[in-house]
Parts: C-alpha cells; structure tokens; sequence
C-alpha cells in the first residue's frame, strides 16, 4: 500500500503540532493584566497576620511596625496531576516521540485584609491556576509552578490595592 506524499506531510505536520502545543503552558488569573511597577502605599501598616517573605511588594514596601493600620495576607496553594495509567503510557509510541504524557497545575488563592482598629477598611482576593504539561524528557518543577502561582496572586492583589487606595486612604483618615 503506497501513501501520496502530501498525506504523509500532513500526518507529519499534524504530529508536530500536536507536540508543539502539549508543551505550552497555560495560565489563568481572575483579574486583568496590566504593567505595573511596584511602589509602597501612601499609608503604612504592620503585618497583623501573615510571613512577611511572602507578601505582595506593595504591602511588603509599606510596612511599619507600630502602625494602628493592619494587613492580614494569607496565601493557599493546591496541587493537581493528571496523566493516563502507565501501561497505556508504557505501549502509547507518541510518547517516546516527546508528546506529553500528562500535566502539572498549580491553583494559588491569596487574600489581603486592611484593618485599622475593629474596622476592615479593605479586602482583596486573587486566583490563579498555572497549568504545565510534561513529557518523558522534560518536566516543570513544583517550585517552578509555585513561584509562578504566587507572582500572579501577588500581583493581582497589588493592581486591586492600587485601584482602591484612595478610597483605603479616606477611610483610615476618616477614622482618626
């Protein structure tokens, strides 16, 4: 049986693109992304609640330790991996060809509270789910995943301090 050459460089084609894409990797956040260069808060607080090596830089620049202004930050990570039982792996010939043979996702959720007193004068949540596939010869690694989750909470949950801090600030100035 004879195959016309152009329909083996169409099933080659397909192949190379079906590798091609099971390596991408695939992020989502809930919020919208914009370039924005970190820079402190027009108003100080102390870390009420939370590892002051894990923050969202806007925080992070704008703590004072005997503030009345608190910040609450907590961060959860949750780890997924899906991929097909071995022995279909083991007997699947595309796989020893670098197609993928399963994927990684990281899924951060954060959450910043401002208090000042007995008053929350701000809360903000982010998420964000990194998704990653790996193959036989090349795989992420969790840390990788993790730093990558974390950087886009962090950053969603600075861009909606921004957004708000006028109204943060009136509400503090408000209550003195």
């Amino acid at each position: 049986m004879r195959f016309p050459l152009s329909a083996i460089a169409s099933a080659i084609a397909a192949l190379a693109v079906a590798l091609c894409a099971g390596c991408a990797a695939t992020a989502q956040s809930s919020g919208g992304a914009r370039p924005l260069s970190a820079h402190p808060l027009p108003f100080k607080g102390r870390l009420a609640m939370g590892d002051p090596d894990q923050l969202p830089p806007a925080v992070a620049m704008s703590l004072a330790p005997n503030s009345r202004v608190g910040f609450m930050y907590r961060e959860e990570l949750s780890h997924e991996e899906h991929h097909p039982p071995t022995i279909l792996s083991a007997v699947n010939p595309l796989i020893y060809l670098g197609y993928p043979m399963g994927e990684y996702t990281v899924t951060a959720f954060a959450s910043l509270s401002i208090i000042d007193g007995d008053q929350v004068v701000g809360e903000y949540t982010a998420q964000s789910r990194i998704t990653r596939s790996y193959t036989i010869y090349s795989q992420p690694t969790h840390r990788e995943l993790d730093t990558e989750a974390r950087a886009a909470v962090r950053k969603e949950i600075d861009e909606k301090l921004y957004a708000d801090q006028g109204r943060v600030v009136a509400t503090i100035a408000g209550t003195e």
